[in-house]
């Protein structure tokens, strides 16, 4: 497992470096299978095609996460990074400002589902991803 491709990706994501398709491919050429982001503790974990996992601190400051759930709020959300107008940093305030607790992206999958504190959920296929 090569943690400190996980960590470089994880830390130049947080300063607004990666947009959403580099961090995709630099983690699946890692091994990456899966990575559960955790809005409330501040960890990421990412699952390894080998079953091995490994979890890193976010260093982001942590926002509020909003009691309710706002679908419209994490596609705009999830829009602006796909049109790069925002990156990562603003990413998570506004999906914390839209009430997503965590989300989990599932790279072989090739979609990402959103969770709400009360269950909530919105699932986001990647761009070009077919079901």
């Amino acid at each position: 497992m090569n943690t400190k491709v996980i960590h470089d990706v994880l830390e130049e994501s947080q300063a607004g470096k990666l947009i959403f398709p580099e961090v995709v491919r630099r983690l699946a050429e890692a091994g990456v299978e899966s990575y559960f982001c955790d809005l409330a503790t501040g960890e990421e974990t990412f699952y390894m095609t080998d079953g091995k996992t490994h979890t890193e601190k976010i260093i982001l400051p942590r926002a509020p996460i909003a009691e309710e759930f706002s679908s419209s709020g994490v596609i705009a959300a999830i829009r602006g990074a796909q049109t790069d107008t925002i990156r990562y940093p603003e990413f998570m305030k506004r999906s914390a400002a839209a009430g997503v607790i965590g989300y989990w992206a599932f790279l072989s999958g090739r979609k990402v589902i959103y969770f709400g504190r009360k269950g909530e959920l919105h699932v986001e296929e990647f761009p070009g991803a077919k079901s």
